[in-house]
């Protein structure tokens, strides 16, 4: 089991900056890929960047490519989303995930909250 909480979202201006954290717990956290998504109402959870459980493998949506940086810290059994150069459609709730594989939010098994993020323009 591992229980997932997010934090850092808020309100910014476009083109600035927020990192959010998700702090995991359980001792199986280094072991897993974990994955962050982002969801507005009316629509699917959309798939914006995952890391393995090494981070030697990272992979980003076309949509935030170049902008946002994933890492993690498996001694703090925590993950990270660097969001930079934010645009107002980058607005939503964002969620981590854990214990996945791929890029469809279906294939994940534990999730946090999530944590909203509002840019405005």
């Amino acid at each position: 089991q591992v229980q997932l909480v997010e934090s850092g979202g808020g309100l910014v201006q476009a083109g600035g900056s927020l990192r959010l954290s998700c702090a995991a717990s359980g001792r199986t956290f280094s072991t897993y890929l974990m994955g962050w998504f982002r969801q507005t109402p009316g629509k699917e959870r959309e798939f914006v960047a995952r890391i393995t459980w090494s981070g030697s493998t990272i992979v980003y949506a076309d949509s935030v490519k170049g902008r946002f940086t994933v890492s993690r810290d498996n001694a703090k059994n925590t993950v990270y989303l660097q969001m930079n150069s934010l645009k107002p459609e980058d607005t939503a709730v964002y969620y981590c995930a854990a214990g996945g594989r791929g890029i469809s939010a279906a294939a994940y098994d534990y999730w946090g909250q999530g944590t909203q993020v509002t840019v405005s323009s």
